[in-house]
């Protein structure tokens, strides 16, 4: 009995401490752990509680918890896409921690994630549209490779490929075209989104090459160039890596 009560008090006040820790690596307020023995090393955290991030209003990010049953489906969806990555791939990518949590938004604008490589963190809305859910995973690991070898992804010799008299918008967000459907007829680009950026152009190339495999190569001579371009840089990152699973 007199071994009990210091035992007890330290599993209260191990949730806490687990928290406070989490906070100092990644700065997100309001996490747990939810999975970290995993084979390629990442740690997977999810939203205990609704949080904030940033002082600007304008700015701020904003995502809320999930109920059990959900996060535990999508986790295994999102583990399943994850398992893509070796530990060694990640390791040159700086990614170690996916923050998962429901209704993200930046500025209040919906995403289905954020990427963070200075804390090496890519946060993931997991009640993000179905239809496009899987690529999507895909596609933010995509900006956390770019961020991190941004002379390996020119946008000016990405822009090239693109015909002359197109231009990409000056952000994101600064229009309309936001349809993740895949066109039947590229013309260039794999989806609607893919016009908004050059960024987020390479990030909808490569989350093709991840999710479709085989079944995207066409005879689109502009979508050839862009396929070839990721793919030999993707590989001067890692030469092991496969973009089929």
């Amino acid at each position: 009995m007199i071994l009990f009560r210091p035992i007890l008090i330290f599993f209260i006040l191990l949730s806490p401490l687990k928290a406070n820790t989490i906070y100092d690596l990644i700065k997100i307020p309001n996490l747990e752990i939810y999975e970290t023995n995993t084979d390629n090393k990442l740690r997977y955290l999810y939203a205990a509680r609704p949080f904030k991030l940033g002082t600007n209003v304008k700015k701020n990010i904003y995502c809320f918890d999930s109920n059990k049953k959900t996060l535990d489906k999508k986790y295994k969806i999102i583990k399943k896409n994850m398992n893509r990555y070796s530990s060694d791939f990640l390791k040159k990518i700086s990614l170690k921690y996916i923050v998962l949590c429901e209704d993200l938004s930046i500025a209040k604008i919906n995403t289905a994630g954020i990427p963070n490589s200075m804390t090496r963190t890519l946060i993931l809305d997991i009640k993000f549209n179905e239809a496009y859910f899987e690529r999507a995973i895909h596609h933010e690991v995509f900006h956390i490779i770019k961020d991190n070898y941004k002379d390996l992804f020119e946008e000016s010799v990405w822009k090239n490929f693109n015909k002359k008299k197109f231009k990409y918008s000056e952000c994101s967000t600064c229009n309309n075209k936001w349809n993740l459907d895949t066109y039947n007829k590229t013309k260039g680009f794999f989806t609607e989104y893919s016009k908004s950026t050059a960024s987020e152009d390479m990030a909808e190339v490569f989350s093709h090459l991840m999710f479709y495999q085989d079944k995207i190569y066409n005879d689109d001579p502009i979508i050839k160039k862009k396929i070839q371009y990721i793919i030999k840089n993707i590989l001067k990152i890692d030469n092991n890596f496969r973009f089929k699973s």
